[in-house]
């Protein structure tokens, strides 16, 4: 998914601020992929020397939002209110990278990838790759989980207000 470490000089020709816009890559992740990752913001730090453009996509876009100003994170493409599946099309319609990364955790995830032309990888598969380190409960950790209880609580952990 990444430039191996000795190739990723031929990648790090940005400017000032890190950033590679003549990168190979359009690297977008779900909320729940960059949840997982123990340094959200030096992950997007370092995928930014060698990506085009990096985001996070969610169907809850205020969620997203709320955990982007968490962090000190940007998106380099608009989210707009609708599905995770309508903003990949969008951004992969929208850049000219020779490749489009999705980094998921889910089945779902990997089934929206295929649809809509991008590659999948899974969160630890990226941060394997990218040499990130993984935090908190991972996607396939038992007490996480896809039912009511799992969605609940994502919900609470998104909201600003919850004070934990």
């Amino acid at each position: 998914m990444t430039p191996d470490d000795e190739d990723r000089d031929e990648y790090d020709t940005g400017g000032a601020d890190g950033s590679d816009a003549d990168g190979e890559m359009t690297l977008v992740f779900t909320l729940s992929a960059v949840r997982a990752l123990a340094d959200p913001a030096a992950a997007f730090a370092d995928a930014r020397r060698w990506s085009a453009h990096v985001g996070v996509v969610a169907n809850d876009t205020s969620a997203v939002d709320d955990f982007l100003d968490r962090h000190g994170l940007e998106n380099d493409y608009t989210l707009r209110d609708w599905d995770k599946w309508g903003t990949l099309a969008d951004v992969r319609e929208a850049t000219d990278t020779p490749r489009h990364v999705f980094v998921g955790t889910s089945r779902e995830d990997r089934r929206l990838a295929d649809t809509v032309g991008w590659e999948f990888r899974t969160v630890r598969e990226a941060a394997e790759k990218a040499d990130w380190a993984l935090g908190g409960p991972g996607p396939s950790d038992p007490d996480t989980g896809t039912g009511l209880t799992a969605r609940l609580r994502q919900v609470v952990n998104d909201r600003p207000w919850w004070p934990f």
